[in-house]
């Protein structure tokens, strides 16, 4: 059933190249070969490569199916509509950002352990919200699919599990994701403090000083000799009317008002300071957790 489920929520059509991640034995790679014009399965486990080509040997769908032996964080993704995968954990976090950088895709349905799944698609306010879900609601729409009991499985792992839709946003935000990373990094090492108080800290205080002035100076803008970037934020923060404000609160508009009020103010978060695409000089390492 729960098989099933995973299938019917991608909405596969007949013209569709899959990708999946973790085949295993085949019980999911056997249906999406009922629905898609090719599958495209990634398997680090040489047991389970054997398995599957045991299983699909002789009948219709092995030449539908094309099996990469090998770990998919260190591969490059193929051309592919649709993905669908059982994540194993510990490899959750850089598989999204891979695929979510790869972008070339309709949409993704997953299957995590149940609180990283609650993370992809918390809300403001909600206990779970973190740096991991408003990165990946910055590039995608994410919705919960199904729960997923651990005694739907055997031998049953240790916690539940739930799958989830991943749909790339396009197109992409018109940001500066180096700028947008440094923000949000700062924000949610203390997201439960107001903003003033975060914008107190020292380190803080010392690397917008720093990024202000190198900025100032690449671009040939006057430092005034009085230079106060505390007072500065502050007078952004009520402009904002953020000043009071919590990370754990905030939305996505929010975060991306706030930083273009900083940068609009020759504030900024990284000593990069150009528009770099993800591709280039930031790495989706950057976005984990």
């Amino acid at each position: 059933m729960v098989v099933q489920s995973i299938v019917d929520k991608a909405g596969i059509k007949s013209s569709d190249v899959v990708m999946e991640i973790g085949p295993g034995t085949g019980n999911l790679t056997a249906k999406l070969l009922e629905k898609a014009k090719k599958v495209i399965a990634f398997e680090i486990d040489p047991r389970m490569v054997a398995e599957l080509r045991k299983r699909f040997m002789g009948t219709p769908y092995m030449s539908k199916l094309e099996i990469v032996v090998g770990d998919c964080i260190k591969s490059d993704f193929p051309d592919f509509d649709v993905c669908v995968a059982n994540m194993p954990y510990q490899i959750s976090s850089p598989f999204v950002f891979k695929l979510l950088l790869h972008r070339k895709f309709r949409c993704a349905v997953l299957m995590f352990q149940k609180e990283f799944a609650e993370r992809l698609y918390a809300k403001p306010g909600d206990k779970l919200y973190c740096r991991l879900s408003t990165n990946t609601q910055l590039m995608a729409r994410v919705s919960h699919v199904l729960k997923v009991g651990k005694n739907n499985f055997k031998p049953p792992p240790k916690v539940d599990s739930s799958v989830v839709r991943i749909e790339p946003m396009n197109p992409m935000p018109n940001i500066n994701f180096v700028e947008w990373d440094g923000l949000t990094r700062i924000l949610f090492t203390r997201k439960n403090k107001i903003l003033t108080a975060i914008f107190k800290s020292k380190s803080v205080i010392e690397l917008l000083t720093k990024n202000y002035q190198i900025y100032c100076s690449l671009n040939e803008i006057m430092v005034p000799e009085d230079l106060d970037i505390k007072a500065k934020i502050n007078e952004i923060l009520q402009e904002c009317n953020f000043s009071d404000t919590r990370a754990r609160t905030m939305s996505n508009d929010q975060f991306l008002k706030l930083l273009e009020r900083f940068n609009a103010n020759n504030i900024h978060f990284h000593l990069e300071m150009g528009k770099f695409p993800f591709c280039g000089h930031l790495s989706w390492v950057r976005f984990m957790h």
